[in-house]
């Protein structure tokens, strides 16, 4: 399968990632977020961003994630027959400093892991939307 580059406007400012991980790392919203939602890490490689979530208590057809332009947004609620739910919803948002809809996005669930791996080489939709766990 032969790999298609960014388009130049999609270029990331890799120091401006730099300095944005280091304050959303830094920034006590997330420790709140990580113990009263779920934890959530991000970690980069040469090729791939990668956001990885604890989600202990779920099956994968209990998370949804979601791209909207800059943002990655999980979300994970216990499926139940009764209304309302006695299992609250729980939502991370991690807004990028870049547009992620421009990147190929893929996850994985496996050992109570969300795995989002979001490509800094491969073009990816430009669209809103669903990723799709297997």
């Amino acid at each position: 399968m032969k790999k298609k580059n960014l388009p130049r406007n999609s270029v990331v400012d890799f120091e401006k990632m730099e300095k944005w991980l280091t304050n959303y790392f830094l920034d006590p919203s997330t420790t709140h977020c990580d113990l009263y939602q779920f934890r959530i890490d991000i970690y980069e490689t040469e090729t791939d961003w990668i956001v990885e979530a604890s989600l202990n208590e779920y099956v994968s057809s209990e998370i949804k994630v979601k791209t909207d332009n800059t943002q990655l947004v999980i979300t994970a609620q216990k499926h139940s027959y009764t209304f309302p739910s006695r299992h609250p919803k729980k939502t991370r948002t991690i807004d990028f400093p870049f547009s992620i809809i421009n990147h190929c996005i893929n996850a994985s669930f496996q050992n109570n892991v969300l795995e989002i791996f979001i490509s800094k080489i491969n073009n990816g939709s430009g669209k809103n939307r669903y990723i799709t766990l297997p």
